[in-house]
C-alpha cells in the first residue's frame, strides 16, 4: 500500500477537556517521522500545570512551542475553550526559538544576542539563505506592559527579517497570560521563533477602520501602565462615552470594538484598543499611551470584505496558500459575534486555512498594534516537498 507523503504543515485540533487526552489528540493528528516542531494556541481555561508537562511528554524530542488566547483559529474556522495546533516537517522549515524570561528587563545587546542564537541554530539545519528566506514570530505576556519595549529591541536585531507576532490573551478576564517554551507555561515572558524555509511566503497586516473627524487629546496618562487619566482635559471614560454617545456605566469590551481610537503616524493610522475601564474613571489601553498624543476617533467598516481582499492580493502573489499563521485582534472577534457575521468570517478563515488565535494586540515589523489581523502566509510547493 502507498502511503502519501505528509505535507509541509499539518494541522490539529482538540476540544478534549483533559490534559493527556488533549496531548494525544494533537500527537495522533501531528505525528509523523519527518515532524520538526510544532506550534499551538490554547484557551487559558486549561490546566496549564498539567498541559504543559502533558505536551511535552507527548511529542518526546519535539520542540514545542504556544500560547494562551483570548479564542482560537482552528482547521474548522473560529474555535473556543480548544487547542488549535501547527505541526511543521523538518524538510521545509527551519524553526528555532528562545524564551525571554524576564520582558521588563530586556534590551537591545539582549536582542542582538537573541537573534544571533536564533540565527546560528537555524543555520544548522538550514532550507535556504537566512537573507529573504526567514520571517520572525513573537508571541508576547499580553498583559505585560512591555511590548513595546520588547519589539523596538528585536526590530532593531532582526535588521531586513520580516517579523509579526500576537500577545497572548486569557479568554478576556485580564488577569494572567502565558506563553509556553521548554515543556512549561511562563508568564511575564515572550517566546520568539525565526522560520528559515525555501517555501515563498508573505508577512502582511490588514484592518477595516476608518478615521472620523473627532479628535480626542490625551492630557493626563500613566505611561508605565498604559492608564489614560484625562481626554480633552476631562475624566477619560466621562470624554470617552460622550464622544461614543453612551453613559459611562454602559462601556464595555463590545463598544470598545465598535468605537476604536487610533494614533496617525505619518499617513498611516494605528489603533490604540481600550481594554478596560478602571473604578477611578480612567482608561486602561492594550498598546502605549502618552500624555499629549492625538487620538483619532475611528468607524470600522465591513471586516470580511477587507480580509478577502488582503487574500486575494496575497493568492496573486502566492497562490493558494498553504498555510496562513493569523494573529486576530480580539476585539473584532467581538465585532462580529452577533448575527450571522461570525459564521462567514469563521468559514472563509477556513478555506484560507488560517491556524492561530485571538489576541490582546499584534506585532508588525516592531509596531505594537490592535484590532487588526496580522500574520504570515505560506505557498505551497510547486511540485510536493523538495
Amino acid at each position: 500500500m502507498r502511503h502519501e507523503e505528509p505535507e509541509a504543515v499539518v494541522t490539529a485540533v482538540s476540544h478534549a477537556r483533559e490534559s493527556e487526552t488533549v496531548a494525544q489528540e494533537l500527537a495522533r493528528q501531528l505525528m509523523h517521522p519527518n515532524l520538526g516542531f510544532v506550534l499551538f494556541f490554547c484557551s487559558a481555561e486549561y490546566d496549564l500545570a498539567s498541559l504543559g508537562p502533558a505536551l511535552h511528554e507527548y511529542f518526546g524530542g519535539i520542540r514545542v512551542v504556544g500560547c494562551t488566547t483570548a479564542g482560537e483559529i482552528t482547521p474548522q474556522g473560529y474555535g473556543q475553550r480548544c487547542v488549535s495546533a501547527i505541526g511543521f516537517d523538518h524538510r521545509s522549515f527551519s524553526i528555532a526559538s528562545v524564551l525571554i524570561d524576564q520582558m521588563d528587563r530586556f534590551n537591545l545587546i539582549d536582542a542582538q544576542q537573541l537573534v544571533e542564537q536564533l540565527v546560528g541554530d537555524c543555520r544548522s539545519n538550514a532550507m535556504a539563505p537566512i537573507k529573504d528566506h526567514s520571517f520572525a514570530l513573537t508571541l508576547l505576556d499580553g498583559l505585560s506592559s512591555r511590548e513595546e519595549v520588547v519589539l523596538a529591541a528585536l526590530s532593531a536585531a532582526l535588521g531586513q527579517i520580516p517579523h509579526f507576532g500576537g500577545s497572548a490573551g486569557d479568554d478576556n478576564h485580564l488577569t494572567c497570560t502565558h506563553v509556553y517554551h521548554d515543556g512549561e507555561f511562563h508568564s511575564g515572558a515572550a517566546v520568539v521563533l525565526l522560520f528559515n524555509t525555501w517555501l515563498d511566503f508573505e508577512v502582511f497586516t490588514t484592518h477595516h477602520v476608518e478615521p472620523r473627524a473627532e479628535k480626542l487629546v490625551v492630557t493626563a496618562a500613566d505611561s508605565e501602565s498604559r492608564r489614560v487619566l484625562e481626554l480633552n482635559a476631562a475624566p477619560a471614560a466621562e470624554e470617552y462615552a460622550r464622544l461614543i454617545g453612551v453613559a459611562p456605566a454602559a462601556l464595555d469590551m463590545r463598544l470598545f470594538a465598535a468605537h476604536p481610537l487610533a494614533v496617525r503616524i505619518k499617513d498611516q493610522y494605528y489603533v490604540r484598543s481600550i481594554q478596560q475601564v478602571n473604578p477611578d474613571g480612567s482608561l486602561t489601553f492594550y498598546c502605549a499611551v502618552e500624555t499629549g498624543i492625538v487620538l483619532t476617533s475611528m468607524t470600522p467598516g465591513p471586516l470580511l470584505p477587507n480580509l478577502r481582499q488582503q487574500f486575494e492580493r496575497l493568492h496573486a502573489r502566492l497562490g493558494a496558500p498553504l498555510l496562513t499563521i493569523g494573529c486576530d485582534c480580539v476585539l473584532r472577534r467581538l465585532e462580529v459575534s452577533d448575527g450571522s457575521g461570525m459564521a462567514e468570517v469563521s468559514e472563509y478563515l477556513r478555506e484560507q486555512r488560517v491556524i492561530g488565535f485571538n489576541t490582546y494586540g499584534e506585532q508588525f515589523n516592531g509596531m505594537h498594534i490592535n484590532q487588526t489581523f496580522t500574520g504570515v502566509a505560506i505557498g505551497r510547493p510547486e511540485s510536493g516537498l523538495r
